[in-house]
């Protein structure tokens, strides 16, 4: 079956934006379109450079063997502060404000469209090109951690806090709150992760620390580094926190009569302040040949 240029490029883009992160060979497209080379080259091309020019995400070529195209999700730092913006309104409601100062997030954090935003940002702003695992705790932080790992392609490891015997033996520790108000206990199956990875800490609720801090720590019993965290939301209280080196989206301020929220745009990359300008290869592709 043959294809038009626009039913190709249409496709390419449904297939790589579906498939974040996942190489696929050159030879995969022109037997899934019984195309040319040349004519796939082009299409992917044209792919490329629209992605680039609209600032949806990058489409990079692997040069070997093995190589072959893959869609990177980006975000732009106008984009992260529209849709926090947005995120921070919704937030700052006064019907959101539960007894104990609590804030009320669960309709928030377990929509798939929020928290796929929410992943693809941590995506944007965290290298994980050396990473082996996404790393989350029960259970809040489980659907972002979830889209996290979707936009990285990478396996999502759920720490518990509680042994579950269907999952083998593990490996259990206890750590402080940030608040040093109470201990609690968290475990993780001894298979879950192999010895000498690299992982990337995602969580929802960051106030003290010590969560993240006893995350680091489980890591380092089963000898994985943590080279990368990203948290949803960070409160402005206490100010020095029991970790470093993390990015958040959304930093709250709670005062006496009022619970200020604001996005925390300064650990954001701009991927696309240098990308004004695009490939000239596409120059050559004229208009009336890829509506046919």
């Amino acid at each position: 079956m043959k294809f038009k240029r626009t039913e190709r490029i249409g496709a390419i883009v449904k297939i790589l934006s579906d498939n974040p992160n996942k190489i696929y060979t050159l030879s995969y497209f022109t037997e899934t379109f019984n195309a040319a080379k040349s004519t796939i080259s082009e299409d992917l091309l044209v792919v490329k450079n629209v992605f680039e020019k609209l600032q949806l995400g990058k489409v990079i070529t692997i040069s070997g063997a093995a190589g072959g195209v893959k869609y990177i999700p980006k975000t732009s730092i106008q984009e992260n502060q529209n849709f926090l913006m947005e995120l921070c309104e919704k937030i700052s409601s006064q019907d959101r404000i539960l007894s104990g100062r609590f804030l009320y997030l669960i309709d928030l954090i377990y929509n798939p469209t929020v928290v796929a935003k929410i992943g693809k940002i941590f995506a944007s702003n965290i290298d994980y090109s050396e990473a082996d695992y996404v790393v989350t705790m029960e259970t809040k932080g489980i659907p972002m951690a979830l889209m996290t790992a979707k936009a990285m392609n990478l396996p999502l490891v759920i720490i518990r806090k509680d042994i579950k015997v269907s999952e083998g033996p593990t490996l259990s520790m206890t750590y402080v709150t940030g608040d040093n108000s109470k201990v609690e206990s968290m475990s993780l199956p001894r298979k879950a992760i192999k010895s000498g990875s690299k992982v990337i800490l995602i969580d929802d609720f960051m106030r003290g620390g010590g969560t993240i801090k006893g995350m680091t720590q489980l890591m380092n019993e089963f000898g994985a580094e943590v080279i990368g965290t990203g948290v949803f939301i960070t409160t402005s209280t206490p100010e020095n926190k029991l970790v470093e080196d993390y990015i958040s989206l959304i930093e709250i301020d709670t005062r006496e009569n009022e619970i200020v929220v604001k996005p925390n745009l300064k650990t954001f990359k701009d991927e696309y302040r240098t990308e004004d300008v695009v490939d000239d290869t596409l120059d050559n592709v004229d208009d009336d040949e890829i509506a046919e």
